[in-house]
């Protein structure tokens, strides 16, 4: 009967162990100002699941982030579900139905393009390989921001930021404001 008993209480033990507790992770902003002036710029860090915002006074704010693939090495060719890492800027601008808004960059770019074609010309991608295309900063699907407190990289090679979060960095960003992606 003891056995039992402390048999059942170790599976309920590990049963509640298994169970992954999420942190709601948060937007971080500069005390004191109502929105970033000046010249915006972003820098994407793939490393810290951050984009973070700066203006002429310097940091603005940091967003939580996702990506596509869990490696998050640079982009090699089209179809590797990774995020590219490089200057890029934002083309544009748009609601989008699956997931919320939509701000594309320039990917690929000049700077893109002379990395692929290195890699073609050194043997590391296939010269048959495709560049790819179709980056965005973008939200989630409605009603799923989980995926980004809890790390889920699950795009393409898009930056993914909760619905909200898209919604307050198009208040400020233009076409043209420039994106750097690092690790």
């Amino acid at each position: 009967m003891k056995t039992r008993i402390l048999s059942a209480f170790s599976l309920i033990a590990i049963a509640l162990l298994s169970f992954k507790t999420v942190e709601r992770r948060i937007v971080k902003k500069r005390f004191f100002t109502a929105a970033p002036s000046g010249n915006i710029y972003i820098v994407v860090d793939k490393s810290d699941y951050e984009l973070n915002v700066y203006d002429d006074e310097g940091w603005y704010a940091t967003y939580p982030v996702v990506f596509g693939n869990k490696d998050l090495s640079d982009k090699m060719v089209e179809g590797d579900r990774r995020t590219p890492e490089g200057k890029f800027k934002i083309i544009s601008t748009r609601p989008h139905n699956k997931w919320h808004r939509m701000l594309m960059l320039d990917y690929p770019n000049q700077q893109s393009w002379a990395k692929f074609r290195q890699r073609q010309a050194s043997g590391l991608i296939p010269r048959s390989a495709k560049i790819g295309g179709g980056i965005a900063i973008h939200g989630t699907w409605p009603n799923d921001n989980i995926v980004v407190d809890d790390f889920t990289n699950w795009t393409n090679g898009c930056i993914a930021l909760k619905n909200e979060d898209i919604d307050d960095i198009n208040s400020f960003l233009t076409i043209g404001t420039s994106v750097e992606i690092k690790r």
